[in-house]
């Protein structure tokens, strides 16, 4: 696909109209339909090649210069690329997405960079979170490119005519890559953990902790724990998140990929992958200003939704009710629940995909932040999944949050394709008194697949698993740092709580790739018994576990999965453990 030049001037004239926040309809030629263009809000900056390389360079470097260091924040930015070639360096920031609008991410081609760097933090990469890159091509110059993040910073569907280095000399804690394209080699450096899936590339260097790699073309050999690498050939069920384009009229469109089922590589190499399109007529575009009331009439009217970039209050809880609803963020679109309610529920329907957004806790406490499926659901979704991508919660660090769980999924068959649950350990609002918050993930629902669960800092179990037969591709798991002695973090009489557990009544689960880390710089001599607690049954199986501590023994995990492994304290600061039972 390439530009519409038979129509360029009526394309440039309605994307440079977006760029000032104004909705276009062209004037249309004899022999043509007029087209509506959206509006996307005072955050969305579309590029088209009429623009100057100039131009465009200066806007991007404007924002950056705005979202560098910004890492709570209230700025939110989308960069959408049109097809055709740019001469631009693309420095990401916090809250900002920067996408391609081909169907196609070879219809985009960036020559120069689209990168993370920690200048910032002296080269430390571990708090570069909430960004993303999709859809694009990059020729980088010098023939490497960088994406030196951490948590909540999603690249998918990219082409990299080049090498890929993923730190910036200092420590960093990522990562997710999906539907990606690298045609030189991948250099993990100080990467502690990272989950790569349905990608290829020429070469696969490094590890740390804890790399996993599902439907992952050309991944590199060795076995767990020397190197750390766990290898699984095939992604049994997925769908990779939907995305915005414009067609070959100049008519945007969110691309709904479909469901697939044992595969490897990229959906793209052979072509536009299978898939939906939807117009954007069929979708409500919800600005900054907009309202609960005003998102659920769209909703209750079976409008899809696409979320620009901005931060939302919530009064009320947003309910999607209808089948194969997509809600679709832009730029690290987010919710912040007011008055202690649910940010979202989901009903037990099938094909909702929900895509994109940040749920960032009110300082009234919530006891749940979102709801996949009512207590109770008991369809089956297995041919048409609700699908979560790109689902980030917060509590606290941007203000003081509260929430007693932050998701819970009742529904059967959910995916999750990147999720980061996240309790603030810095920031604004941080404390053992003030951040409170007990679970992150309680999965009820059977049959729920989890492709980069990150779980992190929650005071209680973090993630409870209930339902039959899941499976969990790669985990990533710190324990609060903060518990101020150890009688203020008991499960009972066990010290500690658990990273993540399966429930006595579970005979069948399933965990590749999973690593529990401490550091109690609270109190150092705190302990947890356990990282991971499953019951003793043939049908549940964990694959390639690590817990650290990390500060060179700050705490202590005594076991690595029920009496089994470890420790991981000050004397033996990484164990590993290949499978249990």
């Amino acid at each position: 696909m390439g530009r519409d030049t038979r129509n360029g001037t009526i394309l440039a004239v309605a994307l440079g109209a977006i760029l000032a926040g104004v909705a276009v309809t062209p004037t249309a030629q004899a022999d043509e339909e007029p087209r509506a263009v959206p509006d996307l809000g005072p955050n969305v900056s579309v590029f088209d090649p009429s623009m100057s390389n100039a131009e465009i360079q200066s806007e991007v470097d404007a924002v950056f210069r705005q979202q560098e260091t910004s890492q709570f924040g209230n700025g939110r930015q989308a960069f959408l690329f049109a097809p055709g070639e740019y001469d631009v360096d693309v420095n990401v920031g916090y809250y900002t997405q920067v996408s391609g609008l081909g169907a196609h991410p070879d219809d985009v081609t960036i020559n120069g960079a689209v990168h993370v760097e920690a200048d910032w933090f002296q080269g430390n990469a571990t708090h570069n979170f909430w960004r993303a890159a999709e859809n694009l091509s990059v020729n980088p110059t010098g023939g490497s490119d960088r994406w030196a993040v951490s948590q909540a910073a999603p690249y998918r569907r990219m082409h990299v005519r080049g090498d890929l280095q993923l730190d910036d000399g200092g420590w960093s804690s990522g990562g997710f890559m999906a539907d990606t394209l690298v045609d030189g080699t991948v250099r993990s450096g100080s990467q502690q953990q990272w989950l790569s899936r349905n990608t290829d590339w020429g070469a696969w260097q490094g590890s740390n902790w804890n790399m996993v790699f599902v439907g992952a073309e050309n991944a590199p050999s060795g076995d767990f724990p020397n190197p750390p690498y766990t290898r699984v050939d095939t992604t049994p069920v997925h769908r990779e998140k939907p995305f915005l384009y414009v067609d070959d009229n100049g008519d945007y469109q969110v691309f709904v990929p479909a469901l697939r089922t044992d595969t490897s590589g990229v959906s793209w190499a052979d072509g536009t992958a299978d898939g939906e399109s939807l117009s954007i007529e069929d979708f409500h575009v919800v600005l900054p200003g907009q309202g609960s009331a005003e998102i659920n009439a769209a909703l209750e009217s079976g409008r899809h939704l696409l979320i620009t970039p901005g931060i939302y209050d919530l009064d009320d809880t947003l309910r999607i009710t209808e089948p194969d609803t997509v809600v679709l963020g832009l730029g690290l679109a987010t919710f912040v629940p007011r008055n202690g309610v649910t940010a979202v529920e989901v009903a037990d329907v099938p094909g909702v995909k929900v895509a994109g957004v940040l749920i960032d806790a009110g300082e009234e406490n919530s006891e749940l932040l979102m709801e996949v499926g009512p207590e109770g659901s008991s369809a089956d979704h297995s041919d048409n999944p609700i699908s979560l991508h790109d689902v980030f919660f917060r509590i606290g660090g941007s203000h003081v949050g509260r929430a007693t769980t932050s998701l819970v999924i009742n529904s059967h068959d959910v995916i999750g394709d990147h999720l980061w649950l996240w309790r603030g350990d810095h920031g604004s609002g941080i404390g053992w008194n003030q951040n409170t918050a007990d679970t992150g993930l309680v999965v009820n629902g059977d049959d729920a697949t989890m492709y980069g669960l990150f779980v992190e800092h929650y005071q209680k179990t973090q993630t409870i698993w209930n339902g039959e037969r899941g499976r969990t591709y790669f985990y990533q798991n710190e324990m609060p740092y903060d518990p101020p002695n150890q009688d203020a973090w008991m499960d009972g009489d066990t010290r500690g709580y658990a990273a993540y557990q399966v429930a006595d009544s579970v005979t069948e689960h399933q965990a590749w790739g999973l690593g529990a880390y401490c550091f109690f710089n609270a109190n150092p001599g705190v302990v947890a018994e356990r990282a991971f607690d499953v019951p003793e049954s043939p049908g549940v199986r964990f694959t390639h576990m690590v817990a650290v501590s990390l500060g060179g023994g700050t705490g202590a995990i005594e076991h690595i999965i029920n009496d089994t492994g470890g420790p991981a304290n000050a004397q033996n600061t990484v164990a590993n453990l290949v499978a249990y039972p």
